[in-house]
Parts: C-alpha cells; structure tokens; sequence
C-alpha cells in the first residue's frame, strides 16, 4: 500500500464506523469494513471542515478536522485499514457531526491507475537480465568480449591492445621489440599517460627541429626522455643556443645522440671543456668537433683518454699532429685500439707511409684493414704501388680507400675489374 494512502484508510474506517446504519446497495460484498462504497459517500461543500471525533463515547474527544474537498479525494482512492484501525474507529460516536447525504454530494476526483503509473516510474529500475537467460545465435554473435590485461609478460606486445600510450606510439613508429630490451624502459612506457606525459615531450622535440619521421626511430633509442621533466628539457637546450649552437645543429646533435638531452648543464659543460683542453682545440674546433660527432658528449671518456695516449705514446704522433688528426676524423677517438694499432702497423711499416702523411689522410684509419691490403698489395703487383706526392704515378691514400673498386681498377690501377677479381682469387 502506498504510504500516502495509510492515513487516509483509517479516516475512511472511521468514515465507515459513523455510517454503519446507512443501507448498502444491492450486491456490494463485504461486510462493515468494504469500502467501495464509500466512493460515492456525500462531503460536505468546499471550504466546510470535516469533523471526526477522536476520543471515546458521545463524542467527548477532541475533533480532527479535514478540508471537505480533500477528505473526497483521499476517501476516493483510499483503501480499507485492518481491522485494528476499525476498532479504534468504533469507538467514534455514530451521531458525530457528519453531514447526512441529502446535504450535497461533492464530484469524486477520480485517480489513475496506479499500478500503471507505477510501471511507467519504475520502467528503468528492471532489473538486468539474467546471465542464465537464453539469447539467439544473432545475439551471441554480436558480443564482443575484451581481451584481459596479462599479469605479467615480457614483451610489451601483450599490453598493446591495452594501451593507448603503447598504440600511439607504435603508429609513430616506435619499434616496442627494442624498447624492451632497455632496462625498465617498459615499465615507464606502462606508466605514462599519452595526454599528460607523452604529447608534451613530442611537441618539445618537433620544436627542437625532430621531423615526424624521426620521432619513431629517436625514442626507440631513447624512451627514457619521456619520463623527464620538461622544464629541465628546456634548460638544456638552452644551454646548448647559450655556446652558440644554432637550432639546425642542435636537431643534429639530438638526432645523432639521443642521449644528449638526458645529460645535465653541468654534465654538457664539463664535456665540453674537456675536449677543448685535452685537445688544445679553439672553442669554435671545439664545437665543430662535436657537431660531427655528438656522441662525444654522451659516450664514456676513458676510451677517448686510452686513444690518446695509443696516438701519442704508442703510435709515436705529436700532439699538434694529433689535433690534426681527432679534428678531421673524431671518430679515431672512440675506434678500438686494437684496430688503430694495427692498421697504423701496416700502413706505416708494411706500405712505408710516414707520420705526417698519415696526419694529413687520417681518414685512412676509419678504413678496412682487408680493404687496404688487397689494394695495396694489387698494386704492388701491378709496380703501382707509389704513395710520395714527391715521385711519378703518385697515389694518395684518400683514393687508395675511397674509391669504388670500378673505378680504383680503371682510374687507379689502370687494369680491369676482371683482373683485380682473378688477383683476389689466388690471393
């Protein structure tokens, strides 16, 4: 039952009690306590108050009084109250102040169907429906059950689908099979968010001079940029436009060293003045060195310290020499020494080649050992074989090694591609 219409059951069972001795119609059910009847009960006019008695015998209580055209409406859609109600109803003395019917019927209002209106209230409270019932094949077809996040995995494969800081970048071209194999690279990839974390180190890279195609392959070498503070980012970049970089050099620094921008101010200045004091170089030398060969500022200095003393101690190479050297190939300095060793062996004791011409072709170390003797030794073969710029049929270093094998066996050897093969063969 409704709470509004408790009340009003109970004025009607009193209602009832003070109309026990009115006739009831012919075929009403029920006994004293049906209420249908009193649906077409008389009320007084509008605005007249309703008395019930509320206390015991003759009326003696203390009157509750109603607003006629209210007591109509509720006593229309009342219902009847259990039979402890009726008791207290009986109570009521018969000749209360009830108008009789002849006074005046008032207009019943009459309500709509509850249960209906109820329906329609309720209509979105249906409970789902149950994991048991029964769907069509169309149905079952239709739903899609989402993979589960894996637990754990090693490979970051597993959380693509899961991800959408994974997925974006691997539409940029991210390659996550090699991010995987750097130490906890993937577990910050996991904990990022693209919006808030991601987006805003790649707008910071495009600003530095990164075109799209290079932001794939950049944080594939380095993802660990993107859990770096992008304020600091910044500092660093400012340093580096502070020593007269420009812009289009820093994008090939960056580009060329992903790690650069990892390292603090005083990490970048401390390599710097490393190199210019070590090697004696001009701050210009100095940044022209590390411009072709960022990884200067971001590899380890005691193989650079080691290849400094080969050159100088071992090699036998003077210090202006050496400046001459690192300065027009950097590279010497993070080669092997293993490799420098030897090729230095050959060219200068087999092939006779002396300091100062290896100080002005350095490029001649970042060469094959192979490649120079099988070059050499054809045109030793062939009585070519002739490297002082001094003597007829001169033959510099730079087109000993630089030169495609086509065009050193026409121009240089002065014999045919057919003959350097058949050499090569009975070597």
């Amino acid at each position: 039952m409704a709470l509004w219409a408790r009340p009003v059951s109970r004025w009607r069972c009193l209602l009832t009690a003070a109309r026990a001795d009115v006739p009831r119609r012919p075929g009403s059910r029920g006994g004293p306590w049906a209420c249908p009847g009193l649906a077409a009960a008389a009320v007084p006019p509008a605005g007249k108050p309703l008395v019930l008695c509320a206390g015991g015998g003759g009326g003696g209580g203390k009157p509750l009084v109603l607003c006629a055209l209210q007591a109509g409406r509720r006593l229309a859609a009342g219902s009847c109250s259990p039979p402890d109600s009726a008791r207290r109803a009986s109570s009521c003395s018969p000749e209360s102040n009830l108008p009789s019917v002849q006074q005046g019927r008032a207009k019943v209002e009459t309500l709509p169907d509850l249960n209906a209106k109820i329906l329609d209230e309720d209509w979105d409270d249906i409970p789902p429906s149950s994991a048991l019932e029964v769907i069509s094949e169309e149905e079952a077809v239709q739903i899609i059950a989402e993979p589960l996040v894996p637990l754990q995995s090693s490979t970051l494969r597993d959380y693509v689908d899961h991800s959408e800081t994974l997925e974006k970048l691997v539409h940029l071209g991210v390659d996550l099979s090699q991010v995987e194999k750097r130490q906890k690279a993937g577990q910050l990839l996991l904990t990022l968010d693209f919006e808030k974390d991601v987006k805003k180190v790649l707008l910071f890279l495009k600003d530095v001079g990164l075109e799209d195609n290079q932001l794939g392959p950049f944080l594939t070498k380095n993802p660990y940029i993107l859990g770096e503070d992008l304020e600091a980012l910044e500092t660093r970049v400012a340093y580096l436009k502070s020593k007269k970089f420009g812009k289009s050099e820093i994008a090939q620094m960056v580009s060329r060293a992903p790690y650069l921008l990892l390292f603090s101010v005083e990490r970048l200045d401390n390599r710097l003045g490393f190199f210019k004091n070590e090697l004696g170089l001009s701050v210009k030398k100095t940044k022209d060195l590390v411009i072709r060969l960022p990884r200067l500022l971001t590899g380890k200095l005691e193989p650079v310290k080691e290849n400094l003393q080969v050159c100088q101690i071992e090699l036998g190479f003077q210090r202006n020499e050496i400046q001459q050297i690192v300065y027009k190939t950097p590279k010497i300095l993070t080669a092997s020494k293993k490799r420098l060793k030897q090729t230095f062996d050959y060219l200068h004791n087999i092939m006779g080649i002396p300091h100062h011409m290896l100080t002005r072709f350095p490029q001649v170390f970042n060469s094959k050992l192979l490649r120079i003797r099988e070059r050499h030794m054809f045109l030793a073969f062939l009585g070519r074989a002739q490297y002082d710029p001094a003597q007829p049929s001169y033959i510099s270093l730079d087109q000993l090694v630089s030169l495609p094998d086509e065009v050193f066996c026409t121009e240089i050897a002065k014999a045919s591609m057919q003959d350097f093969e058949n050499f090569l063969k009975a070597l």
